[in-house]
């Protein structure tokens, strides 16, 4: 897979993409990832890249020119433009999946108070991680490369992803344990020390049904 990301901070991704799973995933080349930061794609003489809005209104807009030409350079056949934003679909784990198919990814990164409108027919979707404003797309645009890329085959065993939260009947995950048995008065349940996996697997369910009760009831709707 290869990944493009537009934005004005490419330092920002700099300990991203040399640590953990996603360094991992690059050594092994199952995905290229290459940064490109927008301003220099500016036609302006002071390489602008935003404006004030047209109709009057706090905080500065991004032009369309510089992303337009930014993605129109970058933008194959099998590419898939992602526009993150606040006012994008909610992104959900089936969505990481099928991203995860995909050969080429191009992530824009907004700032500022937004995006020219326009901006938008660039998009094959309009994407947002949650109900809230952050001060750009830098972060957003982490958060979905990596759920996609560990999904990758190949990248993280197989096993862990498929019984990951939101996988199973969108049920969330039931809790986990390790060494110690006891720790601080705090004891691991006993039906995980029995070695009856059948045991195991229906306390596991009833686990996972009873925290998505509790936390995100709205999952078993």
């Amino acid at each position: 897979m290869k990944i493009d990301i537009l934005t004005l901070f490419p330092k920002m991704f700099d300990g991203f993409l040399t640590e953990s799973i996603i360094k991992r995933a690059i050594n092994a080349q199952k995905v290229t990832i290459e940064i490109h930061n927008f301003r220099d794609f500016s036609d302006d003489e002071h390489d602008s890249v935003d404006d004030t809005p047209y109709g009057g209104g706090a905080g500065m807009v991004l032009m369309p020119q510089p992303i337009f030409d930014c993605v129109e350079s970058l933008r194959k056949e099998n590419s898939k433009v992602i526009l993150l934003t606040p006012s994008g679909v909610p992104y959900k784990q089936k969505k990481a999946y099928d991203l995860a198919k995909e050969e080429h990814l191009i992530i824009i990164c907004g700032h500022y108070e937004g995006f020219d409108e326009r901006i938008t027919t660039l998009a094959d979707m309009e994407i947002s991680i949650g109900d809230y404003v952050l001060t750009g797309g830098e972060i957003p645009a982490m958060v979905l490369a990596d759920s996609v890329i560990r999904l990758i085959p190949g990248v993280i065993n197989e096993k862990s992803h498929i019984e990951d939260s939101f996988n199973e009947n969108y049920l969330l995950d039931y809790p986990t344990y390790t060494r110690p048995s006891d720790f601080r008065g705090m004891k691991v349940p006993e039906v995980l020390l029995s070695g009856n996996h059948a045991e195991i697997a229906k306390w596991r369910y009833n686990e996972s049904v009873k925290r998505t009760k509790e936390r995100r009831p709205d999952l078993l709707k």
